[in-house]
Formats: C-alpha cells, structure tokens, sequence
C-alpha cells in the first residue's frame, strides 16, 4: 500500500512539474510576440483588457470551462473532476512565476522572435506530455472538450472537437481585443504554428517521455 502510495504521489509530481513547463513555455509565447497558444490567448487577452494578472486570469477563465462541464454533463459530471481547479489554480500561480522569472527577456529582429516561438513550443510539448502521461485528470480546456464531445458533437473524434473549441476561444479573443482595445492583442501567426506543431512535437517526445515516467510512476 505504502508504495502504491508512493507512485501515486509521484504522478502528481510528474503532473505538477508538466504544468510548470506549461507556465514557461507561456512565458516565453508572450515574449516572442508572435501570439500565444490559443488555450492561452482568451486568458491572455482578457488580462491585458482588465489589468489583471495573467495566472490569476488563468484560474478564472478555465475555472469557467469547468463550470460549463458541470453544464454540459450535469448528473454525469464526476465530483473527482473538480481536482481540475486545484490544478488550474497551481498552474495560475505558476504562470506568474514563470513572467516574473522570464521577465523582459527577448531575442530582438523577426528571426529572434521565432527561436524564443521555437523555445516555448518545445516548453509546452514537453509539459503537456508529461501531465498526460501522468494520467491524472485533464485540465479544464480538455475536461470541456471531452464533455461536449461526449453529448453535443458524439459523431466527432476528440481532436476534431478540440480544434472546434480552440478556434473559438481564439475568435472570441480577437473580439474582444478589437472591441476593447483597437487591435488584436496576444494573437498571431504564432498561435497558429503552435496549434499546428505542439501535438505533432508530442508524439516524438512521448516516445522518450512516456517509458521515464511509466518506470517512475506506475
């Protein structure tokens, strides 16, 4: 039992120190300005609108997606799933940290940008691969795709409703850039190279990863 608890333990670590290389990989995004990762951008937006600080926006927003799972799912919705605010509120404060540690630092000229792009992309491929591979709970944008692909779009596969959703909150966050600042803020071609290469980064990186952690954890 003690061991069992152990590996147990050591999941939530793995999971816990994935979330930080997320909140670096944000960090360097925003640095790049070439537009953050479109989980990221509506979070983004909405903090750069009201002042707010990023992470605490962070919780706020995908505190919201849990809310809409409960919505969606409603007697369905596993009580268990509510460990998703408490690793969205960690991920939150890390997300501060990581700013505050990477802080004005960036590469200048076009080029510059798209190695501090290439840096974050592989930040976020390597932390997301490792809190799935930790198999724990998903985080709230996933936790909302995997509600509404299971009772609103169930002749969809998981990733056809992900890019559905992504893309929405992307253009709900160009709306509301425009309307309340007079220009997109946080959105570019970047937040389309990462869409697009992330998951196609992570399948490599688990290969690597996932034997590591499956020692370690299971």
């Amino acid at each position: 039992m003690e061991v069992r608890h152990r590996k147990y333990l050591l999941r939530i670590l793995v999971y816990i120190i994935g979330l930080l290389f997320l909140a670096f990989g944000v960090a360097f995004s925003i640095n790049s300005g070439l537009g953050v990762s479109p989980v990221n951008s509506l979070p983004y937006v909405i903090s750069v609108i009201t002042g707010v600080e990023l992470g605490t926006m962070v919780i706020i927003v995908f505190s919201f997606y849990i809310f809409v799972q409960i919505l969606v799912l409603r007697r369905q919705f596993k009580w268990i799933n509510l460990t998703q605010l408490v690793f969205a509120t960690i991920f939150g404060y890390f997300t501060n940290f990581a700013k505050m540690i990477v802080g004005d630092f960036a590469i200048p000229t076009y080029p510059g940008k798209l190695i501090m792009l290439a840096i974050s992309i592989v930040i976020v491929a390597i932390g997301i691969s490792l809190y799935v591979d930790a198999s724990l709970v998903n985080m709230p944008m996933e936790g909302m795709v995997g509600a509404i692909n299971e009772k609103i779009f169930k002749n969809k596969t998981f990733a056809d409703v992900k890019v559905i959703l992504d893309t929405t909150v992307v253009i709900i966050g160009i709306g509301l850039s425009l309307v309340f600042l007079g220009e997109v803020e946080g959105i570019r071609e970047g937040t389309i190279i990462c869409a697009l290469v992330v998951g196609k980064l992570m399948k490599p990186m688990q290969k690597r990863i996932y034997p590591i952690v499956e020692k370690i954890c299971f």
